[in-house]
């Protein structure tokens, strides 16, 4: 089981994760808990910001297939995957799989 912080993301959109990945504690950032993987809606966080606050972390960023300057501003910023929306709910336990493996 993986602690997974959510930044940005939208109450519609967090529900969704938490059926895609049962087994995992989904936090949000007045958590006290380290997270294991951190998901970040990049509309709607800085990306250099998420980086620089958990610079030790896994980052998973997306945002809509139409936010080509947002995927960009992510990839730069360091995010270990940056996908569409869509891509994540197609992929979710795959990549916190991959990214969560000690």
């Amino acid at each position: 089981m993986a602690t997974i912080l959510l930044v940005g993301v939208d109450l519609f959109f967090r529900g969704k994760l938490e059926g895609l990945l049962p087994g995992h504690r989904l936090v949000t950032s007045d958590s006290v808990d380290v997270p294991d993987l951190v998901i970040a809606d990049i509309a709607r966080v800085e990306p250099d910001e998420v980086v620089d606050a958990w610079p030790d972390i896994p980052i998973v960023g997306y945002t809509n297939h139409t936010d080509k300057a947002g995927l960009q501003r992510a990839h730069t910023a360091g995010f270990d995957q940056v996908i569409v929306k869509s891509a994540l709910v197609e992929r979710a336990p795959d990549l916190v799989e991959e990214l969560t493996r000690k």
